[in-house]
């Protein structure tokens, strides 16, 4: 587990590599991607090791007896989160991008609203317009730097014609690891409003130390409307297998989701689920924890370096490897910021508002890479911004 070490990505059709100059107009040649949500660091050995075993096989077939696979599921949930879950609850989807629509799919109509609490991961909206569904912004509230929920404030919004909620926990982009109370209170305005309630929970096992996540699934009285997404992609940095989980835990809305999946021909890639099978495991578990580890130390050189400079704030990272910049004390205006970012420390990183209301002043910041590629940036956005120290 070297986490320092340097992979050259560039020319191996990396979206994050390969995609930032014509996007940010920040050149790989001595540019740094802090975009795109995937790590610059191999994935741990036993991924690699199934990977290696099916190409000594040598044969590409259809994958049959998912017992294995399942079973490796619930082990981690188990293991890792607390979580008991039903084997015949879990569906395989090309992701949970796909997921969020399959369930949007499934489980609303044209014209109906789905909440988003924004600023929030940008795909979520993307597929709900996409579908003809209506995007609800309920915004979080800012407290001393820290989102909070205000339940108050989205009652008074809702019409009747909301269908559907999708949280995203832990919090990307703002990081936040929501407590159990705030769970129950997420649970509590879902049943208020008659609301199938979609947790995303993709970040779920990047969780800094001294803070705890709670699968929604294990918060009382929400099975009858709950949706879990969970996925080994984010955790172990194999985001290109395309392959999620959507769980259920009530059996009619499997039926449901099963008849969608059933219309659109889907089935799951081979790859991914030999690769999940091994993630899931002892060996997967060492190497998370190792991860964290670096991925904190990560944290603390960003934010004492980025919280150096008058102006800029990073939001505490509770989760995830994403942090959530604040520029509005500049009292620039976001085309000036950004372009200090891109063009003079030539950085490439996520624009906020594409994450909904609430991001309008803010950029996002991939820091899963080499220890010496954030002391790099820090370097770089301290000189972009030298005239305000």
């Amino acid at each position: 587990m070297n986490f320092d070490e340097i992979i050259d990505r560039v020319g191996t059709h990396s979206s994050k590599w390969d995609m930032m100059e014509p996007i940010y107009g920040v050149s790989p040649d001595g540019g740094i991607p802090m975009w795109v949500a995937d790590m610059d660091f191999r994935p741990p050995q036993c991924v690699s090791d199934a990977v290696r075993a099916m190409h000594d096989h040598g044969i590409y077939g259809y994958f049959g007896d998912e017992g294995a696979y399942r079973a490796a599921i619930q082990w981690w949930m188990k293991e890792r989160h607390g979580w008991a879950l039903d084997k015949d609850a879990i569906f395989t989807t090309h992701g949970l991008v796909n997921g969020t629509a399959m369930c949007v799919d499934a489980f609303t109509q044209p014209g109906d609203g789905v909440v988003l609490m924004t600023p929030v991961y940008h795909a979520f909206a993307r597929v709900i317009k996409a579908a003809g569904r209506r995007v609800v912004e309920c915004p979080l509230a800012l407290e001393a730097g820290k989102y909070r929920m205000d339940f108050d404030a989205w009652d008074a919004q809702m019409t009747g014609n909301e269908r559907m909620l999708i949280l995203c926990s832990p919090h990307n982009p703002g990081g936040r690891v929501w407590t159990r109370a705030e769970l129950n209170g997420v649970a509590d305005f879902a049943r208020r409003h008659d609301l199938i309630l979609v947790s995303d929970e993709i970040h779920h096992d990047l969780v800094m130390p001294g803070h705890t996540h709670v699968p929604m699934a294990n918060i009382d009285d929400v099975e009858d409307r709950l949706v879990m997404m969970t996925a080994t992609t984010k955790t172990f940095n194999i985001a290109g297998s395309h392959t999620g989980n959507v769980i259920i835990p009530d059996t009619g809305m499997r039926a449901r989701f099963a008849a969608r999946m059933a219309a659109m021909g889907l089935s799951a890639n081979s790859f991914g689920l030999f690769m999940t099978e091994a993630a899931y495991s002892p060996q997967g578990a060492a190497w998370v924890d190792a991860l964290i580890g670096y991925l904190d130390g990560n944290r603390k050189v960003f934010d004492e370096g980025v919280n150096a400079i008058p102006g800029i704030s990073s939001m505490a990272l509770e989760s995830t490897y994403l942090a959530w910049v604040d520029f509005a004390g500049t009292g620039m205006s976001r085309d000036e910021f950004t372009q200090r970012v891109q063009k003079d420390a030539r950085i490439a990183a996520n624009h906020g508002p594409t994450f909904g209301s609430g991001g309008e002043s803010y950029l996002r910041f991939n820091l899963a890479t080499p220890r010496a590629r954030v002391i790099e940036a820090v370097e770089r956005l301290q000189a972009a911004f030298r005239d305000l120290q």
